[in-house]
């Protein structure tokens, strides 16, 4: 989709969605949509306080400024779709039925957790909603995808498994791999691409030959398309368009979704590779504030509506945080159970818990 809009924002110097995407979205759906982006927002913007106080350890990713991505290609979808995606997982864990409290609780590794506290920020999972994770090996959730959606398509089932990754798993061999045998056995699968060019932290024209990441599909024979990802409506009407894609023709589909992270890649990323100036840049395309100004050009929603909803978002990330923070957490001794399907039955003893103080002096 372009990025022309309605002149009345543009005049006020504000972003707008592209027109037509947003008559095919209309008012209530985009309403939503900016409910939903505000939450995650400002969600990550708790996480982050809570990562900064030393209540969230580990990895954290945070997905701040892609919001329109995930919530635009998930508001397309239906229930009975597969979502699975990469560590940068919280919007779509939230997106796909975690409540906030649980992600918040797991962020901090609590029983009360959407993964027991055994997973952490970069695996959420809520299998009861189809959300399959949250996966900390760069590409390698890419083929489990695959796997997902020729189970649907051996099963006779009218499904589509949405896959969410990073460029930097592009040069992975487990895409091409994917790829290929998507397009070879006609999968029911979406492949999006959330480019927000630096990876880790190193710009795409340096890591990869070719910038024009959608290209990729040609040599697979299967629909590769570009797609504002700062953009909800945009994202909303492709993957509308490719899930019907997948459902009709049993066809895969490759979008680079083009968007950008205003942190770094993770919590404890300076971000030295990119200039203040050129975020500051990306900001004017801020997709909340895309989203509020076309609500306010249409008539859609009031400032006041919109200021409610965040001051809503954010009392709900406090009220996880507050949650979390009082939730227990895991036991030692239950370290086997919810790892696997059927509990593993380990139990600590002093042969495998050498650093317990009691063990040491027994010893």
């Amino acid at each position: 989709m372009g990025a022309e809009g309605d002149s009345d924002g543009a005049e006020r110097g504000t972003a707008v969605c592209d027109a037509a995407a947003a008559e095919a979205v209309g008012a209530e759906r985009l309403r939503r949509f900016l409910r939903e982006m505000q939450g995650i927002r400002r969600f990550e913007e708790r996480a982050a306080r809570e990562y900064a106080a030393g209540r969230i350890s580990g990895f954290c990713h945070l997905y701040i400024g892609q919001e329109a991505a995930a919530v635009g290609a998930l508001g397309a979808t239906e229930v009975h779709d597969h979502v699975i995606t990469a560590y940068r997982d919280h919007g779509h864990a939230l997106l796909r039925g975690c409540a906030p409290r649980a992600v918040m609780a797991e962020l901090m590794g609590r029983v009360t957790g959407s993964s027991r506290g055994r997973g952490g920020s970069m695996h959420l999972f809520a299998a009861d909603h189809r959300f399959h994770g949250g996966h900390g090996i760069v590409g390698g959730h890419i083929p489990l995808a695959a796997g997902m959606a020729f189970a649907s398509k051996y099963r006779g089932l009218p499904e589509v498994t949405l896959c969410f990754f990073g460029e930097g798993a592009l040069n992975q061999g487990a895409f091409y791999e994917s790829m290929n045998l998507a397009s070879l056995w006609d999968l029911p699968v979406v492949f999006l691409c959330e480019n927000n060019r630096y990876a880790m932290g190193t710009a795409l024209e340096r890591a990869s030959a070719i910038s024009d990441l959608h290209r990729k599909a040609d040599a697979f024979g299967m629909h590769g398309e570009v797609v504002d990802g700062m953009d909800v409506c945009a994202m909303f009407v492709a993957t509308h368009a490719a899930l019907a894609r997948a459902r009709v023709e049993s066809r895969p589909t490759l979008f680079e979704v083009r968007c950008y992270r205003y942190r770094g890649h993770s919590m404890s990323d300076p971000a030295k590779y990119r200039s203040r100036e050129e975020v500051e840049e990306q900001k004017l395309a801020d997709p909340i504030a895309r989203a509020t100004e076309t609500l306010l050009t249409h008539g859609w929603a009031t400032a006041e509506e919109a200021e409610a909803w965040d001051a809503e978002a954010s009392d709900a990330a406090a009220d996880a945080a507050e949650f979390a923070q009082g939730s227990p957490e895991p036991r030692l001794e239950d370290a086997g159970d919810h790892v696997y399907a059927a509990p593993l039955g380990w139990r600590p003893d002093e042969a495998t818990w050498p650093h317990d103080p009691a063990t040491r002096a027994r010893g």
